[in-house]
């Protein structure tokens, strides 16, 4: 990913990525991986940004933790950043094993951890990937189940994808508040465990039958992107941030302009 942190007042926008990845296997989970990577993009816009920044929380069985967050300090384009990893605990509900069907915890919400008020966006994404890192098209994302709440985000049905989902927190959020969790558990289906492969041979008249996972060793693979935008001039900077039409009402609350 390109990485642009050239200072200036046209930087309205940044985005923060938290990347979980788990490794499926026919005894449960064989390992966890985890990526987290930030990038910050530069946008034209006549607003002018001090002290913007957010960060991505989790909770699970093992209670609530920060996991990625970036912050501009506004003096000399320096970022404070701290790094995580999605899905560390998860598995603590299951002892280390990974039980299709079963309802995980999963709570991710955004907090806003600069000094500006702002607006913030996610981008969500679940796909499958095989052993050399290749997408694997058989196995549908919506496989992997990251259940959304029904607590006031906003869906961008026209933005959204089967392997993308894009939400929006309709309200300026203020400094220091956190929005209500957009998601609340993660599964992956049990139908997965079902799909096998079974080989029958007769040598010297003994039978042998192998049963074999038709996707053992393959990786589910979620990630979360937050993105924050000041609320100065909030259509026009949203417009330029983010590609989309919104109405502010007198509130400050968003609705997209569709």
């Amino acid at each position: 990913m390109r990485r642009k942190n050239r200072r200036g007042s046209d930087k309205v926008n940044y985005i923060l990525l938290a990347a979980a990845v788990l490794l499926l296997g026919a005894s449960g989970v064989g390992s966890a991986r985890a990526a987290l990577t930030y990038f910050s993009e530069n946008y034209t816009a006549q607003v002018e940004m001090y002290d913007i920044g957010v960060t991505l929380t989790e909770t699970s069985a093992a209670g609530t933790k920060d996991i990625s967050s970036r912050d501009y300090t506004g003096s000399g384009d320096v970022w404070e950043e701290s790094r995580g990893a999605l899905l560390a605990d998860m598995l603590d509900e299951t002892d280390g094993r990974l039980l299709p069907g079963r309802k995980y915890t999963e709570e991710l919400a955004v907090r806003n951890s600069g000094n500006i008020d702002e607006y913030v966006r996610v981008r969500l994404y679940r796909y499958w990937t095989k052993e050399d890192g290749s997408r694997e098209q058989e196995l549908a994302p919506a496989l992997i189940d990251l259940n959304l709440t029904d607590s006031g985000w906003i869906v961008d049905e026209e933005a959204s994808t089967e392997e993308r989902t894009v939400l929006y927190w309709p309200q300026v959020l203020p400094v220091g508040a956190a929005t209500p969790a957009f998601t609340d558990t993660l599964a992956i289906d049990s139908s997965i465990t079902s799909k096998v492969t079974t080989e029958t041979k007769t040598e010297n008249g003994v039978t042998t039958t192998t049963t074999t996972f038709n996707y053992d060793g393959v990786q589910f693979n979620i990630e979360a992107e937050v993105d924050a935008v000041q609320t100065h001039n909030a259509a026009d900077a949203i417009k330029s941030a983010w590609g989309v039409d919104v109405n502010v009402g007198a509130d400050g609350s968003l609705s997209l302009a569709r």
